[in-house]
């Protein structure tokens, strides 16, 4: 990528997106280019060709989607595999007919089988049944994969897929009945110090691990990825070490500053019992996260209180 490109980054108001805004800047690529939902609805086949005969786009970050935790999910399968599939079907479709250079669709490892060998590879993809909790959601993201290689198979375009592990930073979304694990603890812990709460309840049984990278590890790793990688298979990026919900529960009470009790309600879902990825592709490359997950929680935390203090409210 030439610094004078055209660089457009899909989602650019989330977690991932905005991450991949700052890092582009940061290495000196000054025409990216973006919209918001209001202003350019990915679902909408129309606006999004417009949006390509428009611009000249030479590179595509695809970071936009519907995404939620276990909560939002089971209450709205519909919405996800619907969104998903209408947002990444027509900025892949557009980025062929309009002769982008080059695409990265952002996947999720939730693409892998429920109960995948630990850690999961790349070529792990559809080795089982699916979690039932996201299912919808995954499939979505199945499809991007395999609509990535069947245009390069087909029509020669240099489309890749990334497949993040679970990411948390700033800008992420705190609300409790949409959000991820991490950031909802976050949200949990802070209300409960904030309030002098005598516990904190933590969904399941805190006995799943979880893998988490911060979202600039990421962006990171996606720009990376876009200079370096033109392989037709799917790359893990991840950490390479996973934790606990109980431990992650514990560490999170203690950089808020939460001294009650944590209780556990085993009346509500899991899911999947272990998420770990092989990052053994991405780091033959030469690329590896930098971040660790309690100097992230930090620089995360601190963030939220920015949030909450200077704006009134959180996402």
């Amino acid at each position: 990528m030439d610094k004078d490109c055209t660089i457009y980054v899909a989602g650019h108001r989330g977690l991932v997106g905005s991450a991949l805004v700052r890092r582009l800047k940061e290495q000196g690529y000054g025409r990216i280019v973006h919209q918001t939902s209001s202003e350019l609805d990915l679902r909408d086949r129309d606006q999004v060709e417009r949006w390509f005969s428009e611009q000249s786009i030479d590179y595509v970050f695809l970071a936009a989607a519907k995404v939620g935790g276990i909560a939002a999910n089971q209450d709205f399968p519909a919405d996800f595999i619907r969104d998903n599939l209408l947002i990444q079907t027509n900025v892949i479709d557009a980025a062929y007919r309009h002769n982008v250079k080059k695409l990265l669709f952002l996947g999720s490892t939730c693409i892998y089988p429920k109960l995948a060998p630990q850690p999961m590879r790349e070529q792990d993809l559809l080795g089982g049944p699916l979690e039932p909790s996201n299912e919808p959601y995954a499939v979505a993201k199945i499809t991007g994969i395999k609509m990535c290689q069947a245009y390069n198979r087909q029509y020669g375009t240099r489309f890749i897929s990334v497949m993040p592990t679970n990411l948390y930073g700033p800008q992420d979304n705190f609300d409790l009945h949409t959000s991820h694990v991490l950031p909802a603890l976050i949200r949990k812990f802070h209300d409960a110090m904030v309030s002098n709460a005598a516990s904190v309840e933590v969904w399941g049984s805190g006995e799943p691990k979880r893998e988490f990278l911060h979202s600039d590890d990421l962006a990171d790793a996606c720009v990376f990825l876009m200079k370096n990688y033109g392989g037709d298979e799917i790359v893990n990026v991840g950490w390479g070490k996973d934790i606990k919900i109980s431990e992650l529960a514990a560490l999170i009470g203690r950089i808020v500053g939460y001294e009650g009790d944590i209780v556990y309600d085993r009346t509500k879902p899991d899911g999947t019992p272990r998420k770990l990825v092989d990052v053994s592709r991405l780091t033959e490359m030469g690329w590896q996260a930098r971040i660790t997950l309690e100097e992230g929680l930090r620089r995360t935390y601190q963030d939220y209180l920015k949030e909450i203090y200077h704006t009134g409210g959180v996402r």
